[in-house]
């Protein structure tokens, strides 16, 4: 029988209120919830490790943004950004965010063109 441990980590606050509500919709806890994804990451990995196929590396790159898209397509050997987004949802895996500053730039673009 594995044993647990405790730890402390902080997550974004809109986050956890959503993945309670998933929780609550689940008959869960965001515990079980957490360690189910968290099992799921490391054995993707590892499985992807041992086999020595670096996709799942080169996805979940992409998902925290390490590379951008043409560098993710370029090492998974597609052309098709809609492979790329199939890809990370077949490995479960959240889709990028925008740095906040590229993010903050479209709005301000967006709001100069509305003046």
């Amino acid at each position: 029988m594995a044993s647990t441990v405790n730890f402390t980590g902080s997550v974004d606050r809109d986050l956890l209120k959503r993945a309670k509500v998933i929780a609550a919709k689940s008959d869960t806890s965001i515990n079980a919830l957490f360690n189910a994804e968290l099992r799921y990451l490391v054995e993707t990995f590892e499985s992807a490790e041992r086999s020595g196929n670096q996709n799942f590396t080169t996805l979940l790159d992409f998902s925290l943004g390490r590379i951008g898209d043409d560098e993710a397509l370029s090492a998974l050997g597609i052309d098709s950004q809609e492979d790329l987004f199939l890809l990370m949802a077949q490995a479960h895996l959240p889709m990028p965010r925008l740095p906040e500053t590229v993010t903050q730039g479209m709005v301000d673009s967006l709001h100069a063109l509305a003046s």
